[in-house]
């Protein structure tokens, strides 16, 4: 059973029919939090997840919860080509109000100030919820996928209106056992903290430097405890059963005071 964040016609679900080719029995739930919680749980078997987007950046939620409310991996990744749409009831003429994700409004930004900056904006669970509150009040437009327009009997205001046209985002899959395939075209993620001394992530980076390791992204949040303490995300490139890989990590976890194996996958074909 395969989880994403619903209802149907989010860019998750698209992203959860895209990745599984449709052969999978998907479930829907209301949040991200949520959909990750039922894997951690035993309720569904994986689940679908953003993690990042080209124009947003991070989704904090998904990272937050891989890190330190969960134990979970990450098995896999697909990156969606992102296309947002304004949309409202056919009857609509008088929009007073904005309504979507967080995520979307931030990539519909440049539209929103200069366009919309009349409207109100609210934020809704996912851009579907966003859809069915158009869908009942004329008064109201919302931001999504064109599959929303069909779905639920929407007209498109505003097509392809996203701040740049080469937004994507990359979703994970995630379950409770590691992923054990080595494809040679691999990734692997981990979360860590450091000591606040000068120089401790300094040393930590060049491990990977002097193991000739690629990272190929780093990302920080607070640990939420101690003000001005981080976790960082980092993604390189190989699988953990590399032995270059493992004895680099190995030496990283050691330079650490808080550390964890996120999951070694095959990077996403079609980036």
């Amino acid at each position: 059973m395969l989880g994403y964040l619903g209802p149907a016609g989010t860019f998750s679900h698209q992203a959860a029919l895209d990745w599984s080719g449709g052969k999978e029995e998907t479930t829907e739930f209301k949040t991200i939090n949520a959909a990750i919680r039922a894997v951690n749980e035993g309720k569904i078997t994986h689940a679908i997840v953003p993690i990042e987007n080209s124009i947003e950046g991070a989704v904090n939620v998904t990272l937050d919860m891989l890190a330190f409310d969960v134990d979970l991996y990450i098995t896999g990744e697909y990156v969606l080509k992102i296309s947002q749409n304004l949309l409202a009831a056919r009857g609509a003429d008088d929009i007073k109000k904005i309504v979507s994700h967080p995520q979307a409004v931030g990539q519909c930004a440049k539209i929103l100030n200069s366009k919309y900056s009349f409207a109100d904006i609210e934020y809704s669970d996912s851009t579907a919820a966003a859809a069915k509150q158009a869908a009942s009040d004329c008064s109201v437009a919302c931001i999504g996928s064109k599959a929303l327009s069909d779905i639920y009997g929407l007209k498109i205001i505003e097509p392809d209106c996203g701040d740049d046209k080469s937004n994507s985002t990359r979703f994970v899959i995630i379950e409770k056992t590691p992923s054990t395939a080595v494809t040679g075209a691999d990734k692997s993620s981990i979360a860590f903290t450091l000591d606040n001394k000068p120089g401790s992530l300094y040393e930590a980076l060049k491990l990977f430097k002097d193991s000739g390791i690629n990272m190929t992204k780093i990302e920080s949040r607070p640990v939420k405890t101690h003000l001005g303490t981080y976790v960082f995300f980092i993604d390189i490139d190989g699988n953990i059963d590399d032995a270059d890989v493992y004895f680099a990590l190995d030496r990283v976890k050691r330079h650490t005071s808080f550390y964890k194996f996120l999951g070694s996958y095959k990077k996403a074909e079609n980036v």
